[in-house]
């Protein structure tokens, strides 16, 4: 990833966590308690279910959650190109002896959020992942590797800025626990061994995860904008680091019905390559072992369901269920790089 790309980023999370500042202190008292126009109440007042750290909370409420994710990738590109197994495997051509060619990631996360006031959210969310790809050797053989377990633990808090009968504004302030690993291992054609870096359950380090949300609602209509950062502090015990990431997000959505919403949302990521190296691993056998192929930056369009059950039914009253299906519009990758096809969230989130 060229270096003006990533300042680029990091210039625009600066400038958003900026714009924050300068909110706090032309409010002269604090952001006003929650609003029935933010309230749980509502099936447009939580963003798309992809979105975390979306809403604060009124105070002394639980907002449990479950998502499951799963991701779909196939196929391997260059910039913005597309690359054949062919290709990649030729002596005269990228020269690897082994390409993934697919991958598989499923993801269940549980999440938990409380206010122990008004103006501040805490949240937590433990993930669950299990990762399955295929590869193919130059000669022909053809093998799947897979992995899974605890990803890293995320622990953030919301807190309120600004918030009047139609917009909010709250600063997202986080930390990411290296609770995944960074050891899995598989057996391939060469043995058992330890898997490639997208393969790891977690990074291995701990992390910043800054960020600033916008969310307005008038009547039927709610939409809101979001960019969050990942900042890698350090090394991990294999003396790499995953690269640092940035996150734009916005999003519109109507509520023609009462109890449901739909959405449209549109998805920036730019990710860096990794820094320093897995001397367990070999960069010049398989494109997923090399820390110099796994940047790039990709543009995602969703679309998205919100429901809401009414609060006068038992049990499930004010419970929500939500989906969003995301696919690139754009994407760019130091590659040979596995691309995304695919991407959907299931949810479901219940507030007490």
């Amino acid at each position: 990833m060229s270096p003006w790309r990533l300042n680029r980023s990091a210039l625009g999370l600066a400038s958003a966590l900026f714009l924050a500042a300068a909110t706090a202190s032309a409010a002269e008292d604090g952001p006003a308690p929650a609003s029935k126009s933010h309230s749980s109440s509502h099936p447009g007042d939580h963003a798309p279910i992809g979105v975390m750290g979306d809403h604060l909370h009124e105070k002394g409420e639980v907002m449990l959650s479950y998502r499951y994710m799963r991701m779909r990738m196939d196929g391997n590109r260059d910039g913005t190109n597309d690359l054949t197994i062919a290709e990649i495997l030729d002596p005269a051509g990228e020269n690897f002896p082994v390409t993934p060619t697919d991958m598989d990631m499923q993801m269940h996360m549980l999440g938990i959020m409380y206010a122990p006031t008004d103006r501040l959210t805490l949240m937590g969310m433990i993930p669950y992942i299990k990762f399955e790809m295929d590869h193919e050797t130059r000669m022909g053989t053809r093998f799947t590797t897979e992995s899974e377990g605890v990803g890293d633990v995320k622990l953030t808090a919301l807190y309120g800025l600004f918030r009047d009968e139609l917009h909010g504004v709250h600063l997202n302030a986080g930390v990411s626990v290296p609770s995944g690993s960074i050891n899995e291992r598989d057996e391939t054609p060469m043995g058992r061994v330890r898997l490639p870096y997208p393969m790891q359950t977690g990074s291995g380090t701990w992390d910043l995860l800054p960020g600033l949300t916008y969310t307005g609602q008038a009547d039927w209509l709610s939409w809101g904008a979001q960019a969050l950062g990942t900042i890698r502090l350090g090394r991990n015990d294999l003396s790499y680091r995953l690269g640092h990431r940035y996150d734009l997000t916005a999003w519109g959505a109507v509520s023609p019905l009462s109890f449901a919403s739909f959405g449209l949302r549109l998805h920036w990521e730019d990710f860096a390559d990794i820094s320093g190296d897995d001397d367990g691993l070999n960069p010049a056998m398989v494109p997923t072992a090399d820390p110099n192929r796994r940047g790039g930056e990709r543009l995602n369009g969703g679309v998205s369901m919100n429901l809401l059950a009414p609060e006068s039914w038992p049990v499930v009253g004010g419970h929500r269920l939500a989906i969003e299906s995301l696919w690139p519009l754009y994407q760019s990758l130091d590659g040979p790089q596995l691309e995304v096809d695919w991407n959907v969230i299931v949810g479901w989130q219940a507030a007490f």
